[in-house]
């Protein structure tokens, strides 16, 4: 055993690395049980154990949402760059097994299974060589501590939640009740402000808690300041992106066009940008908005994403009740 895993079997219960060397025992034993699964002999056993491995993505979402901004606070920008084009790159494989799976193409499967074993393989050498052993380096135990509310959001492939890090128990507390101070890379000045009409800071909390779309707020520095924490989320968000620059709160594949946008917006030759694509069997509507004060200067961008397919359903009218 090196002496890195030794440490981790030293921290204490629920430490975040603890927790993802933890879900690295489960990854392995479900890959050993993925390579021995035979698809056409049996393929309800293979397709469970292949969708026990697709939450894998909860996984995902905790570093690019969790472990990766707060190494970025630290200086370390690389994971946020490599390693999320590798969870991409995964993510697609994953997604071309799924339509294999759902054709019962069992000749497909046992093509393309093997590139996901070994990338999945691949991927967690890299975490346990480098990626695990800076962050153990570069990050402080202030910062492990604020790790498990954020992570709770995001979710763990284990069968059994986590216990608290560090252990003590208390009453979750929403990050707009979370009175902490900490050192943020923009101004809280002016933080409640309402051009028509008096609510409580309650009040908005609970009306934009109620929307029923996600929405993200980058300032007129690139830094995330806000998103909404709604029931029913289109993408993944957590505390940890408060603070973050909005370069790395996307996949590198999409990078450049975000920074065009918010380029275009604070030049001020665009005001709005909107997308819509297929995602996980939904339709899914994203729109940018230039945000801007009296005097029109820029003051950041507005990001909001909603789940459509049921609204592009909508035919003819309706204009009663049917509540039975």
């Amino acid at each position: 055993m090196n002496s890195f895993l030794s440490e981790i079997e030293k921290l204490p219960e629920g430490h975040p690395v603890k927790v993802y060397y933890q879900e690295s025992e489960l990854i392995q034993e479900l890959l050993s049980e993925l390579y021995e699964a035979d698809a056409v002999k049996d393929f309800q056993k293979y397709f469970n154990i292949f969708n026990q491995l697709t939450t894998i993505e909860k996984r995902f979402a905790r570093k690019e949402n969790q472990l990766f901004p707060y190494l970025e606070k630290h200086g370390w920008n690389g994971p946020s760059r490599g390693m999320w084009s590798f969870h991409d790159n995964l993510r697609d494989q994953i997604r071309l097994l799924n339509t294999y799976n759902a054709e019962r193409n069992t000749s497909k499967i046992s093509e393309n299974l093997p590139y996901l074993i070994e990338g999945i393989k691949r991927l967690l050498i890299i975490e346990d060589m480098r990626l695990f052993p800076n962050a153990m380096q570069i990050l402080s135990e202030a910062d492990w501590e604020e790790f498990y509310e954020g992570d709770e959001e995001m979710g763990w492939m284990l069968l059994q939640k986590p216990k608290p890090y560090p252990a003590i128990e208390s009453e979750y507390i929403h990050p707009s009740k979370d009175f902490t101070e900490r050192d943020l890379p923009f101004s809280l000045e002016d933080t409640f402000h309402y051009d028509e009409g008096y609510m409580t800071p309650n009040q908005v909390n609970l009306l934009l808690r109620y929307l029923p779309v996600d929405i993200t707020y980058v300032d007129e520095n690139d830094k995330v300041i806000f998103y909404n924490r709604g029931e029913d989320r289109v993408f993944p968000r957590s505390k940890g992106i408060i603070g973050r620059e909005v370069r790395f709160c996307h996949p590198p594949k999409s990078v450049d066009m975000v920074l065009r946008i918010v380029d275009e917006f604070r030049a001020g030759t665009k005001d709005v940008a909107e997308f819509w694509f297929n995602y996980r069997g939904q339709v899914i509507h994203i729109r940018y908005f230039a945000i801007r004060d009296n005097h029109k200067n820029y003051k950041g961008v507005i990001e909001m994403s909603q789940d459509v397919t049921e609204i592009q359903k909508l035919k003819g009218e309706k204009r009663l009740l049917d509540w039975d």
